[in-house]
């Protein structure tokens, strides 16, 4: 499995194309948003020789979606996202306008819902879909357990974690997704973040001072 990360938008959002052997190719959390954007995410395609067949979300904030719309017009692909962030998607629009973005099409339904599901296959891969709500209801984390990769969202990022103090957020949550969900998929699990750096799972423990905190029982939670 081969991943690329393109930075989009304002807010700096990660945008990751997937692909395998068969150049098939996922995008997730597609974030851009302008011309500008766009045409560099269809440059990295087209110079690569890929075909996007799905769009998957691990979350359903604005920043996120900015670019799911011109995705899935632009290649045909799918849109995945849990039924639990719905009323995040139909608020993006104006969620955008809040933070002084102007948004542009956003996608209209959810192509495949993500709640519940197991996996979401493309081409020779298969991701794990694990469900991490806290940053919002219907949060997940998708998994390649072969190249132990992890792509958490704006769950877990380098040494820091998603905001919980938005609509849907819940700091419990969040927590119990990271050190229950997350944190045993063992030390050498690469993390790629929603935003910023990649890391690992072992490099988090050591070092993410809202995980540490935990770990050493300086707070509860779970309350």
């Amino acid at each position: 499995m081969k991943i690329a990360r393109l930075i989009f938008n304002p807010l700096q959002e990660n945008t990751y194309v997937v692909w395998d052997d068969t150049l098939q190719a996922a995008i997730i959390d597609a974030g851009n948003m302008s011309e500008r954007e766009n045409n560099v995410l269809e440059k990295f395609i087209a110079d690569n020789g890929l075909t996007p067949v799905v769009a998957i979300n691990t979350h359903g904030h604005f920043d996120h979606l900015l670019g799911v719309a011109h995705v899935c017009e632009r290649y045909g692909a799918e849109f995945a996202l849990s039924s639990k962030d719905e009323f995040l998607l139909k608020n993006a629009v104006t969620s955008a306008e809040l933070f002084g973005v102007r948004s542009g099409a956003m996608p209209e339904k959810i192509d495949v819902d993500l709640d519940g599901r197991e996996s979401i296959t493309f081409g020779d891969t298969t991701l794990q879909i694990i469900s991490t709500p806290g940053h919002t209801p219907g949060h997940v984390a998708l998994y390649e357990p072969q190249s132990k990769v992890l792509f958490t969202g704006d769950t877990l990022f380098r040494e820091s974690i998603g905001r919980t103090d938005l609509p849907g957020g819940d700091y419990s949550w969040i927590m119990r997704s990271i050190i229950d969900k997350l944190l045993p998929l063992g030390d050498e699990v690469k993390i790629y973040p929603g935003h910023g750096e990649e890391s690992n799972i072992g490099h988090e423990s050591m070092y993410n001072p809202f995980i540490v905190e935990v770990l050493n029982d300086e707070i509860n939670y779970r309350n």
